[in-house]
């Protein structure tokens, strides 16, 4: 599995712990210095079967600066995977992938039911 994370952040530090604990094999990637890529994005946004909306981390200060939550409905799809695959900042984390599963912030039942197949 891989696990997209940004070490300052409480949850993902949280899920980083989750994992560990719960024996969970994974790659950790730290999502501000390898960004995904337009092609991981649409690869994991389709393997994910949430709105794109879900991979904006609506939280962040640089979605808020960019005033996004006016902007998202008027852009495409490919404008958007563009937009995510500038900043790692703009991506919700953490992300977990799995072979079969791709999961957007941590939740703790979403996490136990995906890892423990």
């Amino acid at each position: 599995m891989e696990f997209l994370c940004y070490s300052r952040c409480t949850t993902c530090q949280k899920a980083r712990k989750w994992l560990d604990e719960n024996g969970v094999a994974y790659n950790e990637r730290p999502i501000k210095e390898e960004n995904p890529t337009v092609e991981e994005l649409k690869a994991w946004h389709q393997k994910s079967g949430l709105p794109l909306k879900k991979f904006f981390n609506t939280s962040g200060m640089l979605y808020k600066e960019m005033k996004l939550k006016d902007k998202l409905p008027t852009m495409t799809d490919e404008e958007q995977y563009e937009l995510l695959a500038t900043d790692g900042m703009l991506v919700k984390r953490p992300l977990l992938i799995g072979e079969d599963f791709v999961l957007t912030g941590f939740k703790e039942a979403d996490w136990t039911e995906c890892c423990k197949r």
